[in-house]
């Protein structure tokens, strides 16, 4: 059970992040992004089985590869179809649903959600395949402060971030996992059964649990058995300014998260460069990975600006401030020495 990724995309060409959480019953899947060439790696059935894609921002690199994923969900009707992005993705996402000729569509059937993710909060619109896309259906404006998914098993924040347009930073975060101390169930006499869920998900401490016939306190058995165990975490960073005060508060909200994707799109003695383009340096993902106390950092999107020992170099920077800093390792940009 946990979070695993895949980074998609070579280095130097556009980047995309599929995150799989396992439930022990069950996968789900997030695409964070879809450049171009993104999902040439994976099988048709991968791509359909994709539960939710989130777009940081709609910039070309980041949509590029869109048509594909699309070609392979679009009448699908076994998952919700549901895309997340920031002010506008709604009506960019309308205007690519009709880039294409639907004359055989009447007949079909496909419901997209897409919701535009601002500040004030989200608003979702709903577009119809049988009606080829062409009517908008307001569906719902909501406030979450932050909260963007709540699902049993994990959640996902959003954070409207600056690329002198707005950008979203993602977070994921498994909930609690409350497992039964099966050592302590055996040393109290008690028989496994239909009760043991009852025990894991019950927040009323004061009803009773009928066990054999005999009544126990609920407050008892779940501190005699419980086990919390804190869930995994991921964020996805990417195309946005990295200043001092940005850093500070992302600080606050990756606190011990376990990995984060951050791009490294610039060199840091292109400092200026990249804070003139609304971009980060290796050096301040590395600083935020410092501060925020995270496990790991992997970093993604760089430029093709610089040549492959730049690279290296640029990675070499980062882990001067924090070292457990990587490439995806089926980059292979690993040093030598290391």
């Amino acid at each position: 059970m946990g979070i695993t990724f895949d980074i998609l995309g070579a280095p130097g060409r556009d980047n995309a992040l599929l995150v799989r959480i396992d439930s022990g019953q069950s996968i789900e899947r997030l695409l964070f992004d879809c450049g171009d060439g993104c999902l040439n790696g994976l099988s048709f059935s991968e791509i359909s089985a994709i539960d939710y894609l989130l777009f940081s921002h709609l910039h070309m690199d980041h949509i590029g590869g869109f048509d594909n994923y699309f070609r392979c969900v679009f009448n699908r009707k076994n998952k919700p179809n549901h895309i997340w992005g920031p002010s506008g993705t709604g009506r960019i996402i309308q205007h690519r649903f009709q880039g294409f000729l639907w004359n055989l569509n009447t007949k079909m059937s496909g419901t997209w959600r897409v919701t535009d993710i601002e500040k004030e909060g989200t608003s979702t619109i709903r577009l119809e395949l049988a009606e080829a896309f062409a009517k908008i259906h307001i569906e719902e404006c909501t406030v979450k402060q932050h909260l963007l998914i709540d699902r049993p098993k994990y959640v996902i924040e959003a954070y409207v971030m600056n690329h002198r347009t707005p950008s979203i930073a993602y977070v994921v975060r498994e909930k609690t996992r409350r497992n039964i101390d099966t050592d302590r169930l055996e040393q109290m006499g008690l028989s496994p059964g239909p009760w043991i869920n009852q025990v894991k998900n019950s927040s009323d401490l004061t009803e009773n649990v009928l066990i054999n016939g005999v009544s126990h306190s609920m407050a008892t058995l779940q501190e005699a058995l419980l086990v919390e165990t804190k869930g995994d975490s991921i964020a996805y960073l990417t195309d946005f300014l990295l200043d001092d005060k940005t850093i500070a508060e992302l600080a606050v909200i990756l606190r011990g998260c376990k990995t984060v994707i951050c791009e490294g799109q610039y060199r840091h003695s292109d400092l200026d460069l990249a804070h003139k383009n609304f971009h980060m340096t290796t050096v301040l993902s590395a600083q935020l990975a410092s501060q925020a106390e995270v496990g790991n950092l992997i970093l993604f999107h760089l430029s093709d600006r610089y040549r492959r020992k730049e690279w290296i170099e640029m990675l070499l920077e980062a882990r001067e401030l924090f070292p457990a800093t990587h490439y995806p390792p089926s980059w292979q940009l690993e040093p030598l020495n290391q």
